[in-house]
């Protein structure tokens, strides 16, 4: 028995030895796909005039890099087939333009040819409401102890609206975001509400609220939920493919990732009080 002893001491110490070698997995590397950030928004009280796109491709996953895409064919169309040009900027894979027209309710198409390929979608500028006032509650959450923001505004009448929150808080690097829709306040004084545990008087936040269309609702409330079961935000990578309402019209089997949306927005700033 004594001499058995010895003999598991020295099977255990090579299996724990062995813990600590690096074992590499290779993992299947998918084909990068395009990338289209083309969140067209309009602030109240703005022309509207400037705006940006932004082409990117799908990296693998022990890349830490962005891949921009240069050199790509760029613009929007309004229903009146007038064309607004994307132009490639010193920022490689950012594409401006600075003469967009944004109309409510217009139905705009986005054109992108890259690589062969051509990439389209249609869309239409969803107004929104103005933001009428901010409330702070220090005895907010289920515990009573969390300071809630409440964003209040007045919702169309007898008009299906859907909007998208956005919460940027000073002491936190992520952003906040919310779906919601009018189905149960149609017509009435309604607000976004957002919650932190570690507020304190002075700390700065930035509330925008997006007119935003019932398919980019459906969208969005996918990525947010996402988001929120692995504590990340609505724009990082998330465990499955989210496709949105952009198409391969040369290769509809080869589709990018993103979305093309249209919104007129409003934003307020705070100070914690």
């Amino acid at each position: 028995m004594n001499k058995i002893k010895p003999l598991l001491v020295i099977i255990l110490a090579l299996f724990l030895n062995s813990c600590e070698d690096v074992i590499p997995v290779d993992l299947n590397t998918a084909a990068p796909k395009l990338v289209i950030e083309a969140s067209i928004n309009w602030k109240k009280g703005t022309s509207g005039n400037q705006q940006k796109i932004t082409l990117s491709t799908t990296t693998d996953f022990y890349s830490n890099e962005i891949q921009k895409v240069s050199g790509a064919t760029v613009y929007i169309k309004n229903s009146s087939n007038t064309i607004f040009n994307f132009t490639e900027s010193a920022i490689k894979g950012d594409y401006v333009c600075a003469n967009f027209i944004p109309v409510l309710n217009e139905v705009y198409t986005l054109t992108i040819i890259n690589n062969g390929s051509t990439y389209t979608a249609k869309e239409s500028l969803k107004p929104v409401a103005p933001i009428t006032e901010i409330i702070q509650n220090n005895n907010g959450g289920f515990t009573g102890n969390t300071i809630e923001i409440k964003t209040y505004y007045n919702d169309p009448a007898n008009e299906p609206n859907y909007y998208l929150y956005k919460y940027i808080y000073s002491n936190q690097v992520k952003s906040n975001f919310y779906v919601d829709q009018d189905e149960f306040f149609n017509g009435n004084k309604f607000f976004s509400i957002s919650q932190n545990n570690d507020l304190k008087v002075g700390d700065k936040i930035e509330v925008t609220h997006y007119g935003i269309s019932k398919a980019y609702y459906n969208y969005m409330s996918v990525l947010v939920s996402i988001a929120g079961n692995n504590g990340g935000g609505p724009f990082q990578s998330p465990p499955a493919t989210v496709r949105g309402n952009i198409i391969n019209t040369t290769d509809s089997a080869d589709y990018p990732l993103g979305y093309f949306s249209l919104s007129e927005v409003d934003i307020k700033n705070y100070t914690i009080e």
